[in-house]
């Protein structure tokens, strides 16, 4: 076996992470590593729920303790636009994804995208992901201000079953923020897209918006134009279009701009944590025996 001084230093390296598996530094050295060899610019672990919001596992540090004001609106509510989150639970299996390979065609038109991805110094990202079960997958996030170019793919490909294989490993020690079972579901958990959005209707619009109205709302939000969400939901091209009219009239908008600007105002307000709370209630009510 003929190796290179490279290698022999990379396998040194990646002994210091085996080590620090059971230690509060795993993710901080495995980062350490993998940016001798890519450029990483900003780094997250989180634990992503199908019925909740993420659990942050561990998060590159702000300098001196500022808070990322961006990032925990993303862990409170636009987790839920992230293609990274929703590619978890539709592909359910552990693997090693670039933004390239998840997002939807129209997704640099989204303003999410603009709004939180490219606001958040975000020029491309990667994940490693690690299917827990099927409610749970924890997500190892890299991004880079800039494109990660053909030679870095390549070496994070190459590097992918060293780090998923140690983060397999690394469950075993990991907080991944599971409620405790003898908690009711009704108290922890929080409303997904799909509730809010019906809520949202029901609360500004001139009418609830039906549920294949709402799947066009969520697939639009997310980054599909009009011809994948026809695929998707396996309708025609002007179906959809119509659907669109149909939504935009009942929320009185007229984009796609202004329907996200006017529901991501709404999730910040008072009467939104209000309809969650009443939700929450309805939830726990409809849980409770009836002593029969």
């Amino acid at each position: 076996m003929n190796l290179e001084w490279q290698d022999l230093a990379f396998h040194r390296e990646i002994a210091t992470v085996i080590d620090a598996l059971d230690g509060p530094h795993f993710w901080p050295r495995l980062v350490r590593v993998l940016e001798r060899h890519v450029a990483v610019d900003a780094w997250v672990a989180l634990r992503f729920a199908r019925n909740g919001a993420p659990h942050v596992c561990a998060e590159q540090a702000l300098p001196d303790g500022q808070v990322d004001l961006l990032f925990q609106e993303y862990v409170s509510t636009f987790y839920q636009l992230d293609p990274f989150y929703l590619d978890a639970f539709e592909r359910r299996e552990s693997g090693f994804h670039a933004l390239a390979d998840v997002a939807p065609d129209n997704f640099t038109a989204t303003e999410y995208y603009q709004r939180y991805f490219q606001r958040n110094i975000i020029g491309d990202e990667v994940h490693f992901n690690v299917a827990v079960d099927s409610d749970h997958v924890i997500g190892f996030s890299l991004s880079k201000r800039q494109r990660y170019d053909a030679r870095e793919m390549s070496l994070l490909t190459l590097v992918a079953p060293w780090v998923i294989a140690l983060m397999q490993q690394r469950l075993r020690f990991e907080d991944v923020g599971r409620p405790a079972p003898s908690m009711p579901a009704a108290d922890i958990r929080s409303p997904d897209l799909r509730e809010r959005l019906v809520m949202f209707s029901e609360r500004v619009g001139h009418g609830a918006l039906t549920a294949r109205e709402i799947d066009v709302t969520m697939l639009s939000l997310s980054g599909h134009s009009s011809r994948a969400i026809a695929d998707r939901l396996a309708i025609s091209f002007e179906t959809v279009r119509t659907y669109k009219k149909h939504i935009y009239a009942k929320l009185g908008v007229g984009s796609q701009s202004s329907l996200f600007s006017m529901f991501y105002e709404w999730c910040g307000t008072d009467e939104a944590a209000t309809a969650a709370v009443e939700r929450t209630r309805r939830l726990g009510r409809s849980a409770t025996p009836s002593g029969k």
